[in-house]
């Protein structure tokens, strides 16, 4: 049993759009790690691609953007808030991450205002980059 809470009692996101299952590590308002396990049974796998299912580029950064999400709201003066992409830039694709793959995703808070931040992530398998980008966003009320 993991130490820290459950992604689900801090962010917003549910099934099926919660990508993230498990947090490793949490600095409020600074970095979060977290862990994304794919099955092979997610919804999307079944039509990208038939026959060589794979993880769609779009969806590791949304799950980078959901564990800098972890970070920023875990702070307490974020708590309660609901961060929003507000763009997405620099998004690399490193590779392909298949059914079984377990997804280890790291992001870090670079610039914070009251309203607004950027930070940086990135998502690996076994240690291999798969993806980095990016991510500027929102904070509103949620």
């Amino acid at each position: 049993m993991s130490a820290f809470p459950d992604p689900s009692s801090l962010i917003a996101h549910r099934a099926p759009f919660l990508f993230v299952d498990e947090i490793t590590e949490l600095t409020p308002g600074k970095s979060a790690s977290a862990i994304w396990r794919l099955t092979g049974e997610e919804w999307f796998f079944a039509g990208h691609f038939p026959g060589r299912p794979t993880l769609p580029g779009v969806l590791m950064c949304e799950a980078i953007a959901q564990t800098g999400a972890l970070a920023i709201v875990s702070d307490p003066q974020f708590a309660g808030k609901l961060p929003l992409f507000g763009g997405l830039d620099a998004a690399r694709f490193r590779r392909q991450v298949v059914p079984g793959d377990t997804l280890q995703l790291e992001a870090s808070i670079g610039r914070m205002s009251a309203r607004a931040g950027k930070g940086m992530g990135r998502a690996l398998v076994n240690g291999e980059l798969a993806c980095e980008c990016e991510l500027l966003f929102v904070v509103v009320d949620a």
